[in-house]
């Protein structure tokens, strides 16, 4: 059955009917699976082949469309009729001969759909270029738009009920935290390491468990640690080493990402212990000035100011919207913590706010994933912020 109350898809289906109207688009084809759970409750691992929910301002009620051997998935997952799951031959899967966006066209065309304006998600991960090009060919007489991020601006202002969901995975990302630091000895593997944080995200609390992330775990140690996005090896940990945790906890797919940073050791380097208290200070500054109606930008000025004043600038964003997401992104695409981000904060949007630093040859990270809340801002985990020194 579907995670939220019918009534909260039927609102979300209004709004995105508004978006459409007002860019000009009759049918929405919505790819990207995020969107696809938002709009519908659909929630699989079938993402990697094509498939896609179909939204008509001529209809009611969006159609999903997806490989037959999913349908069965759809049922259990989304408020949708059993009329409005249409699945698609085997045959179209992996082979050059069809393409799963042809039998998509021909459904389209089956409803006289297939001479209106057709918007389609451009960046979406699971959106190829060939998926666009088959669609067009079983299409001629339809306008093709952009519908980009049509969706994920709707997302970016979560109702309470999603908000409920990521409290729930703060809380498992309280554990998932906990759990990584704990692990973390001198003799044992990396690879031994994260099997403990992904028992920790899975298992969730002992009143609920977790879901998976749409990100693996980073944890790079070492002069690693001057770079993001790396990950582990079967290497074992070494006294008077540091290592970056960039983790997340999810629940029902809603994120909570936090990181940290450890030092395996009784006397880290002063530059890393001074790198780690002039990060934590900016990011409780940063977030204590968060308030309804400030623009994104605004936010990402406090952090630049106080690190300016100790001879430091960070030249990526230090923040972006996130919650609902499937691999490989648990973030929304939509507004960042930068400057020129004119986006006007307002209560339920969350966003994953990360103060990476990565220097030459260390590096040192603490991130908070938060709500705005109606007067401030509201952290979904309370794991203490620092450098956790393992002596």
């Amino acid at each position: 059955m579907p995670l939220f109350l019918t009534d909260e898809y039927l609102e979300r289906l209004d709004k995105a009917k508004q978006r459409m109207a007002a860019a000009g688009i009759d049918v929405l084809v919505s790819s990207d699976p995020a969107n696809m759970n938002y709009l519908t409750g659909y929630d699989g691992w079938s993402f990697y082949v094509p498939q896609c929910v179909v939204v008509s301002l001529d209809a009611d009620t969006p159609l999903w469309i997806g490989r037959r051997m999913d349908v069965a998935g759809a049922r259990h997952t989304t408020f949708l009729s059993e009329s409005h799951i249409i699945g698609y031959p085997e045959n179209y899967i992996q082979t050059l001969a069809r393409h799963p966006m042809n039998f998509v066209g021909d459904v389209i065309a089956e409803r006289g759909w297939d001479k209106k304006t057709v918007g389609v998600e451009m960046d979406a991960y699971y959106f190829t270029a060939r998926a666009y090009a088959e669609l067009q060919k079983s299409l001629p007489d339809a306008r093709f738009a952009n519908a980009d991020l049509l969706v994920n601006w709707i997302r970016l202002v979560k109702s309470d009920a999603e908000i409920s969901l990521m409290r729930e995975a703060g809380q498992i990302a309280n554990r998932v935290m906990t759990t990584a630091i704990e692990k973390l000895e001198p003799g044992v593997r990396e690879c031994d390491a994260v099997a403990a944080v992904y028992q920790a995200q899975m298992s969730g609390t002992e009143t609920f468990g977790g879901d998976y992330p749409a990100i693996v775990p980073m944890m790079p140690t070492g002069e690693k640690t001057s770079a993001p996005h790396l990950t582990w090896t079967d290497a074992p940990y070494e006294s008077e080493q540091m290592v970056n945790l960039d983790l997340a906890a999810c629940r029902h797919r809603y994120h909570c990402p936090i990181a940290r940073t450890a030092y395996l050791g009784k006397n880290p380097p002063a530059k890393l212990v001074e790198l780690a208290e002039h990060t934590v200070d900016g990011l409780n500054l940063t977030l204590a000035a968060i308030k309804p109606g400030m623009r994104a930008e605004a936010v990402e000025l406090v952090w630049r100011k106080h690190i300016a004043k100790v001879g430091l600038e960070k030249e990526s964003r230090i923040g972006y919207a996130m919650g609902l997401n499937y691999p490989p992104d648990w973030g929304e695409h939509t507004a960042s913590l930068r400057p020129g981000d004119q986006t006007i904060l307002e209560p339920n949007m969350t966003f994953h706010m990360i103060l990476g630093m990565w220097m030459d040859d260390y590096g040192f990270e603490c991130s908070e994933s938060f709500r705005v809340s109606e007067d401030g801002c509201e952290t979904f985990a309370d794991v203490p912020r620092k450098l956790f020194v393992k002596g």
